[in-house]
């Protein structure tokens, strides 16, 4: 059994907004016509989606199961429309995501000299899907940080880098040239993971706030509702006025690697993976200085 795209993006529809009403109106179409085609998906699967009372609409664990598989699978489609169309069109793209705070630029212009005939697309990607976005698509190599699930993946290791405490403006370390893991005891901890992705030898309190990116993190922080750690690079990207960075020299290293798909055979790709493994030692300078800026005609960018 094929399953059928357009009833698969409409059961995202509704399973987001969790209202039949509201889904309907977002797709354009009737709600009985799209009642019929989530009754179809469920006949289609031999699965119930969703259960309808008077309290509402809620996902089954089916449900939740292909909600989390759905997402993938409508970008790998839409990251196919996008290689088509653009080799339609007789352009060549290469789409690299990045991590923030990691220099691109210097790769892509020693790639650039090899294929000045392929466009460089750069996009921005926050480390819950660094794994997913390569491996159904939507990027074609990934500026990546450790952690990183490795499964259906070539991970090159490329340059190590010292990580910053990233404080409230007000806190009693703030004045610091820099501080200890000792001195951040009992400090609660803003995180983008779980605990065991901590970067301490000694797992800090989670403030119970779990953040996607480096804005958030920002945000929380300058609340005051814990501290948290950034690669050196990303806090030469980023400034806030209620946040200050201090070095922690005896915190693990950030880990930056060059990530594709295993089943991306490419020599374009293999060409940029030799282009960033070349530049690797200037990437990691880059975050010392002020923000490298993307250039030319041969690169583009989508943060």
């Amino acid at each position: 059994m094929d399953l059928d795209l357009r009833k698969l993006r409409y059961f995202v529809t509704v399973a987001e907004r969790l209202h039949f009403g509201r889904a309907a109106d977002e797709l354009h179409i009737a709600q009985p016509v799209l009642s019929r085609q989530i009754r179809a998906l469920e006949q289609d699967l031999g699965a119930s989606l969703f259960t309808r009372d008077r309290h509402g609409v809620e996902l089954t664990d089916a449900g939740r199961q292909l909600l989390a598989d759905a997402g993938p699978l409508l970008a790998s489609t839409h990251a196919v429309r996008r290689r088509v169309s653009a080799a339609a069109s007789g352009k060549r793209r290469l789409m690299v995501g990045f991590r923030a705070g990691i220099a691109v630029i210097p790769a892509a212009r020693a790639f650039e000299d090899r294929h000045p005939d392929v466009v460089v697309d750069v996009q921005r990607i926050e480390g819950d899907d660094q794994a997913a976005m390569l491996l159904d698509g939507r990027i074609d190599v990934g500026y990546v940080r450790l952690p990183i699930d490795e499964a259906g993946l070539r991970v090159t290791p490329l340059y190590t880098e010292p990580r910053v405490a990233v404080l409230p403006a007000g806190h009693r370390l703030a004045g610091k040239e820099e501080v200890t893991e000792a001195d951040l005891a009992g400090e609660a901890l803003v995180w983008h993971g779980v605990p065991s992705t901590q970067p301490t030898k000694r797992p800090l309190p989670n403030a119970g706030y779990q953040v996607r990116g480096v804005d958030e993190t920002l945000e929380h922080v300058a609340a005051g509702r814990g501290i948290s750690f950034l690669a050196r690079s990303a806090s030469v990207f980023y400034s806030h006025p209620d946040v200050v960075y201090v070095p922690i020299p005896d915190l693990a290293p950030d880990q930056v690697c060059l990530a594709v798909a295993a089943w991306h055979a490419s020599p374009v790709v293999d060409d940029f993976v030799t282009a960033a493994q070349s530049t690797a030692e200037i990437t990691a300078e880059c975050g010392n200085y002020e923000m490298w800026q993307l250039g030319g005609d041969a690169v583009s960018r989508h943060a």
